[in-house]
């Protein structure tokens, strides 16, 4: 299948997968959270995300190797590229053994992630979730060097299918363990079992689909030297990336207690499902951003053509980033409750405190590849390292006092700062984005939702949503609302093709079967 087709299924591959994992990841979560109750929930939580910042030894390679192989398949030289394979199997097993022996520590460390604020239970259990989770990352490792194979293969069809079954697969494991009461620990091991299985899948594909080989000798000279100079940056902005997504867990977790890990983690639970809405798109089109940094020598052809992609995708993703944003700030108090229960109010501030100021870096998610290609994407670890650093100390300092929302607070005001000042900035004078269109572009989008906004606060002000049919039916009452407005008022003849145009052919398809 041509790479256009493949990119083209890819992202509809891409949208469906969200929406299944949307659907399914709310009606499984409110399965997990109810049976596990707030405090293993929290306890779950909290050791997930300690495991989950040592993936920060991944030091950006998996970048490297996208880089790397789209320089060599451009020279068609398919040794190299089996030497590069070869390579990075070597480097992700021997990172993959110094995960297990810092997570080794960690289970045999506990107090430095908890304090002494759990029961001998919960430290019995805190040790067989930590080294389950462990032994999953550690694999994981050398395994994602298969899956970084299939993307800059641009096999996206087949990954978004392999997804879409675990998606779909997981949950009808879980939900049964869960109610014969395997509780948290049974959540890791069947996650754990998924990740082989996938993972053997990954490997067939590779050696028999793909015929990719793995030569490990005789490696191109300074390649690891050049691969390192161009992840170190990447993998500062990882440890960034798990200063802001995990570490408010961590410190919740130490200075709060799990009960309060579990308010912050239903606010972020529903961002990240937010945030999978704008990466659906965006993770399509890395091949195609190195692609055009290869095509093009005239430096300014190839940043008018860079920016009317960077642009392109943003619309499109703000468009359908604005309808879920809205919604979960007119819907997301009541919806809380009707999801996760009582006692868990306080998670809608963590929602609006991220959710609000993310939405920035969301729709310009395709800057961060852009840099990469480029070979310029040192300023935006060095201002998020500063930014995180200061996100650190004043979670620190208002998780202690205001708990979760503090914890929030402090992600959220990091994220302006760093993601709507000082990247967009350097996107205009360093990369030749054209920022002034791109915001623009955006600021006569939103015009044309606002009629759909003010709806949206009247019913905010004046429904009552004590029912989960009348919340339901209010919800799509205003996403239809919100579709006709950013039709006819926010979107232009390109976006309105992509709906039209297999709305036409579907017709044609029904006119053809009567006929």
């Amino acid at each position: 299948m041509e790479t256009s087709s493949e990119l083209k299924w890819g992202t509809v591959l891409s949208y469906i997968q969200m929406i299944l994992n949307v659907v399914i990841g709310l009606t499984y979560s409110r399965f997990m959270i109810r049976l596990l109750g707030k405090s293993e929930y929290g306890l779950y939580q909290t050791v997930s995300s300690t495991i989950s910042m040592l993936s920060v030894l991944n030091l950006g390679f998996n970048a490297g190797y996208v880089k790397f192989f789209a320089k060599y398949k451009q020279r068609k030289d398919e040794e190299n590229i089996y030497r590069l394979n070869g390579m990075f199997l070597i480097v992700f097993s021997a990172i993959g053994l110094i995960a297990l022996l810092c997570g080794g520590y960690l289970i045999t460390h506990l107090e430095l992630v908890f304090d002494e604020g759990l029961t001998t239970e919960e430290y019995a259990l805190a040790r067989v979730l930590m080294f389950l989770l462990t032994i999953n990352l550690g694999i994981s490792f050398p395994m994602s060097v298969f899956s970084a194979i299939i993307v800059s293969n641009e096999q996206f069809i087949f990954l978004k299918l392999i997804g879409m079954l675990r998606t779909v697969v997981g949950p009808l494991v879980n939900i049964p363990l869960l109610l014969m009461g395997f509780r948290s620990v049974g959540l890791v091991l069947s996650s754990l079992a998924f990740s082989l299985i996938t993972d053997v899948i990954y490997i067939y594909y590779v050696l028999a689909k793909l015929h990719n080989k793995f030569h490990f000798s005789k490696f191109e000279k300074g390649l690891f030297k050049s691969l390192f100079s161009f992840t170190i940056f990447i993998a500062i902005n990882m440890i960034v990336d798990q200063i802001n997504d995990n570490i408010d867990r961590v410190l919740l977790g130490r200075f709060q207690g799990t009960a309060s890990v579990a308010v912050y983690s239903i606010g972020t639970n529903l961002y990240m499902y937010y945030m999978t809405i704008s990466t659906s798109v965006s993770g399509a089109f890395t091949p195609r951003i190195h692609a055009l940094y290869n095509a093009f020598d005239n430096p300014k052809q190839r940043d008018s053509r860079v920016s009317e992609l960077f642009i392109k995708v943003g619309r499109i993703q703000f468009l359908i980033l604005m309808l879920f944003a809205s919604g979960l700030v007119i819907f997301g108090k009541p919806f809380i409750r009707f999801w996760a229960g009582s006692g868990y109010d306080e998670s809608y501030n963590v929602l609006l405190l991220i959710m609000l100021p993310a939405s920035i870096p969301l729709i310009q998610n395709l800057g961060i590849e852009i840099q990469r290609a480029a070979n310029k994407h040192q300023f935006r670890s060095i201002a998020y390292l500063v930014m995180a650093i200061c996100n650190l100390i004043l979670t620190i300092y208002l998780c202690q006092i205001y708990g979760a929302t503090g914890a929030a607070f402090g992600t959220g005001i990091s994220l302006i700062l760093a993601n709507g000042i000082v990247m967009n900035i350097f996107y205009y004078k360093a990369l030749g984005i054209d920022i002034p269109n791109f915001w623009r572009n955006i600021t006569r989008m939103l015009a044309g939702m606002l009629p759909a906004f003010l709806v949206g606060g009247i019913i905010m002000k004046m429904a009552m949503m004590e029912r989960a049919v009348t919340m339901l039916l209010l919800i799509t009452a205003y996403s239809l609302i919100y579709c006709a407005c950013v039709w006819f008022f926010s979107m232009n003849k390109y976006e309105k093709e992509l709906i039209a145009a297999p709305v036409r052919k579907a017709l044609k398809r029904l006119e053809r079967k009567h006929d």
